[in-house]
């Protein structure tokens, strides 16, 4: 059985997660990329590492962004058995390329609307679920119109309308600050859409979610601690023993109003007393590491079931997740610009019941700004075991005996 998987850069989810697991299933893979040489050094780097194995593997050079260029090469190469992509930007591309070859896949219209986050809006409101006040900036448009849209009460949140892992989403607390945020962004993001909602304050949740187009499972929930404002990096992630109610049954409404149902799926919501309210709904698994800590705390064939699904199988009643894991993510994160000087290699260690897993993401020499976004972060640990209270020890630990040093 064949795989065209679609991918713009290298990801851990895909090297780490998705390959191994089309391996495991006997799947050939041909994956479709803007980036072919990239794909071909990570995978290398891969299996020079004594990483799981990877399926056998064709990578092809295609406009993935394209789903004219998608399709057509999808039937140049002969039709596959199911089309799939973990990208935040691809899945419309990579629905319609389903949808046109007759396969199991999302369905487009839910993947374009938990894209853009205007339309997110828009279509939360018309479903009577939630309403948050928010307005769109299109690319030709002045800032100081945004600034003025009246249904948007201060403070406010400004980020790009189809924008991933907290790039320029920062907090605006008057009109004046807004439109200088605006022009700050179109500085550096010209001809892109922007959208700024009212705050929504209150503990941060993520709620992960698998389905087969019939049945919806929220299989676990994570509690996110970020950085001080004016800014939104994740900096922590704790696994929750299971997905809060009534919180979870609100979000899996909501989602099932949007469309969403079918494959992975990762949606941050804040919990305002017994209220849901959603930030953004990213229709894939949950990145930097999480879904790889997932599937190793909940001893369950995470990435597996995913692909079974695209494949066109049922998920089984019970996913056959573990209810005793725990799983902390740990970020640790350059708190100005400038050069790593000094930083600890990878590990992966056990102690104490607790298995330690760190990875640099930067190496000593690099120089970078300082973004305000997860580009900031040096390396991310990742802590997994039964009990929380030794993780956060054996965490707390591991930190304070290590260095990184930005000269």
């Amino acid at each position: 059985m064949r795989l065209h998987l679609l991918a713009l850069n290298p990801t851990d989810s895909v090297t780490e997660g998705f390959l191994p697991a089309a391996a495991r299933l006997g799947l050939t893979v041909t994956l479709l990329t803007d980036r072919p040489d990239a794909h071909r050094h990570a995978y290398a780097r891969h299996t020079a590492r004594g990483g799981e194995a990877l399926p056998p593997l064709d990578v092809v050079p295609c406009d993935v962004r394209d789903f004219r260029e998608v399709i057509g090469a999808a039937c140049g190469l002969g039709r596959p058995d199911a089309v799939f992509t973990n990208s935040d930007h691809l899945q419309t591309q990579a629905a319609l390329a389903a949808d046109y070859l007759g396969l199991p896949g999302k369905d487009w219209r839910a993947a374009f609307t938990a894209k853009n986050k205007a339309q997110l809006r828009r279509a939360l409101a018309a479903s009577g679920l939630d309403t948050v006040r928010s307005a769109e900036l299109p690319p030709d448009a002045d800032p100081v119109a945004l600034a003025g849209a009246a249904e948007v009460p201060y403070p406010c949140v400004l980020k790009p309308r189809e924008g991933v892992a907290s790039e320029d989403v920062v907090l605006a607390r008057d009109a004046r600050e807004l439109a200088d945020r605006c022009r700050e962004i179109r500085a550096h993001r010209p001809g892109e859409a922007l959208v700024v909602e009212e705050y929504l304050p209150g503990p941060l949740h993520t709620l992960e979610t698998l389905g087969d187009g019939t049945a919806l499972h929220a299989y676990a929930a994570f509690r996110t601690t970020l950085s001080p404002l004016p800014h939104f990096v994740e900096e922590r992630l704790d696994l929750l023993p299971a997905p809060p109610r009534p919180h979870s049954d609100q979000v899996l409404a909501q989602l099932t109003a949007l469309g969403i149902g079918f494959g992975v799926c990762h949606t941050e919501y804040v919990a305002q007393s017994d209220r849901a309210r959603i930030i953004e709904v990213n229709y894939r698994a949950i990145g930097d590491r999480c879904d790889l800590a997932l599937a190793q705390a909940l001893d369950f064939p995470l990435f597996e079931h995913v692909l079974r699904t695209h494949l066109g199988e049922p998920l089984p009643a019970e996913l056959g997740a573990r209810a005793d894991g725990r799983v902390r993510i740990e970020y640790v994160c350059a708190e100005r610009g400038g050069t790593l000087t000094a930083a600890p290699g990878a590990s992966d260690t056990e102690r104490n019941g607790v298995r330690l897993v760190y990875r640099p993401l930067r190496e000593p020499g690099e120089k970078h700004p300082h973004y305000r976004t997860n580009r900031d972060y040096l390396g991310v640990l990742r802590a997994t075991g039964t009990d929380q209270d030794r993780i956060d020890r054996t965490v707390a630990e591991f930190l304070a005996a290590r260095r990184w040093e930005i000269g």
